[in-house]
């Protein structure tokens, strides 16, 4: 990932610490870092530097992250990683709800973070990468069309929304909640049990008959492991 040139990345927390600690790290990596320590620079910051993902903490003082993440969202073709020290259902839906495109509960490790902006980055900027290819998997948005060891898979439109959500976050553990919100959409009547339908079908198609792809993992969800 690191071959990624100028992808720009915003971090707003009101802890000095943490701003630093994520800013050496980030940079590190090779990505431009601008940080701001109140809602009101944010927004100020998003509209001069344009960046493609923005990290926002949700408990700051004044405006906070879920009042940052709906201005921002309104105007801006950016992606949204939320943090917050709670561990608390109702904060996720309602960051989700205006737009949040992931959410982080602290305390967590700095490769998981990376982790989940590369699969951001997959996800809003794929032009960034023309064809994206994730281990075995092949992706092209454009035709989209995914390929599994260059042997194109008969998919259909969700089929395809599902295995590609499930790609670009391989690794993470989804739930079926999530998995839902974000292939099925958040007006989605639905029973949850659609999700283990399609997981099925997913897996005779990639022939996961021993679930070594997509494995499901009790009690949380489904995790895509590739190499």
């Amino acid at each position: 990932m690191k071959q990624l040139k100028g992808i720009k990345i915003l971090l707003v927390d009101d802890e000095q610490h943490i701003l630093d600690f994520l800013e050496l790290g980030l940079q590190n990596e090779g990505f431009e870092v601008m940080t701001a320590q109140d809602g009101l620079t944010a927004i100020t910051l998003c509209n001069k530097f344009q960046p493609h993902i923005a990290i926002l903490d949700v408990m700051m003082p004044g405006m906070d992250g879920f009042e940052v993440c709906r201005m921002i969202k309104k105007t801006d073709n950016v992606a949204v990683i939320m943090l917050t020290a709670k561990d608390e259902v109702d904060d996720r839906v309602k960051g989700l709800t205006l737009g949040a495109d992931d959410y982080m509960v602290k305390p967590f490790s700095f490769e998981e973070l990376l982790a989940r902006i590369y699969a951001r980055i997959r996800n809003h900027f794929p032009n960034l990468f023309g064809e994206v290819v994730i281990g075995p998997l092949r992706m092209d948005d454009r035709r989209k069309e995914i390929s599994l060891h260059d042997r194109v898979l008969e998919l259909s439109p969700t089929e395809y929304e599902l295995l590609k959500f499930m790609a670009i976050n391989h690794g993470l553990v989804l739930s079926k909640t999530m998995i839902l919100d974000k292939v099925w959409g958040y007006d989605f009547g639905g029973e949850e049990n659609i999700v283990e339908v399609y997981i099925r079908s997913l897996r005779d198609k990639l022939n996961d008959k021993e679930h070594k792809l997509i494995r499901t993992i009790r009690g949380a969800g489904y995790r895509m492991d590739l190499a």
